[in-house]
């Protein structure tokens, strides 16, 4: 008798646990827990990507990011901040057009967002939908969309996310989102992988895919299961540095 109830015990303990997730709010904070937490809070990142340099600076509530291109003759340094956009050209400070600081906000913006995920994913603007369970390439994923609001959601606030995030050790292993930028809407799907560790953050590359033709962001894991997306590019992270 004493057995049967610890077994009842035991059952109804793993069903309010496992019930918990699906709460997208719950898997979310563990995946920001899995890969740095609270190390994303007081930390300088730097990293390379694509001929440019990025560092991150955050001290509690405040942030810049900065973007750091060179050629033969110039030194472009861009800042982004709790105080908006600035651009210095070879130490100078320089007017940029508010049509440009809105691109290069922009621009800015992405490379770091896609570099420190899933820290950012519990900012004011962001909603989350819990969109079930599946599995890929024999990986347990919990899925869950994410949108924003128009406030706080900055210039592509109308974007969506989707996460599948693996049931075990709850990092992201891919992700798919679907985009506008005048064209209509489009839609990549990304497989991370080379994930390590500096200094107790995680940082992942990803491949790079696009779909043939119409779709829609949830059938993004069907064609991806089929083998009919398309690798566009890869996402590479280098020369990473925390302090």
């Amino acid at each position: 008798m004493k057995n049967n109830i610890f077994i009842c015990l035991v059952a109804i303990l793993i069903t309010s646990c496992n019930s918990n997730l699906t709460d997208p709010q719950k898997i979310i904070d563990k995946a920001i827990a899995a890969s740095g937490g609270d190390k994303y809070l007081d930390a300088m990142i730097a990293f390379d990507f694509r001929d440019r340099h990025y560092v991150s600076t955050r001290k509690g509530g405040m942030y810049t990011y900065e973007r750091i291109t060179k050629d033969s003759i110039n030194t472009i340094h861009d800042f982004l901040s709790n105080d908006g956009f600035k651009r210095e050209i070879n130490g100078t400070v320089v007017e940029v057009p508010d049509s440009m600081k809105i691109k290069y906000t922009s621009s800015v913006n992405s490379v770091v967002y896609f570099a420190l995920l899933p820290y950012g994913l519990n900012d004011a603007s962001v909603k989350k939908k819990f969109l079930g369970e599946t599995q890929l390439e024999g990986k347990e994923q919990y899925v869950v969309e994410i949108s924003f609001g128009e406030e706080g959601g900055g210039e592509d606030f109308e974007d969506v996310f989707i996460y599948w995030i693996n049931k075990k050790d709850f990092v992201i292993d891919y992700l798919a989102y679907s985009y506008d930028e005048g064209k209509g809407l489009e839609y990549r799907f990304r497989k991370a992988y080379n994930p390590r560790r500096v200094n107790g953050i995680l940082f992942l590359d990803y491949i790079n895919y696009q779909p043939n033709g119409e779709t829609k962001i949830t059938t993004l894991e069907g064609l991806y299961k089929a083998g009919k997306l398309k690798e566009l590019s890869k996402i590479e992270l280098e020369n990473i540095q925390v302090k």
